[in-house]
């Protein structure tokens, strides 16, 4: 993984590309949120799927980031998590 920390190093040096990356920060953090509660919950993709009602596929893309889920989605996977979806615009 130290090639990884390398290379976002080196590319974080460039202003526009720091930009992007800040900018894109709390969906980084909601996808690694996602992840690390369903790891927790001893879920795969399928199960959490299958929980809400949804394809593996589904939970892939949101999970790459691929995916611009409504509020509602993300809702159904909290639940599934046995969490809460909490927003916040401050």
């Amino acid at each position: 993984m130290k090639s990884f920390s390398v290379l976002k190093k080196k590319l974080l040096k460039d202003p526009a590309v720091r930009k992007v990356y800040k900018e894109l920060g709390p969906e980084f953090e909601l996808i690694r949120m996602i992840i690390q509660k369903r790891m927790h919950k001893g879920l795969t993709q399928t199960a959490l799927a299958r929980k809400i009602g949804t394809k593996q596929s589904a939970i892939a893309r949101l999970e790459s980031g691929e995916y611009n889920p409504t509020v509602a989605f993300l809702g159904k996977v909290a639940k599934a998590l046995d969490t809460r979806l909490s927003i916040s615009l401050g």
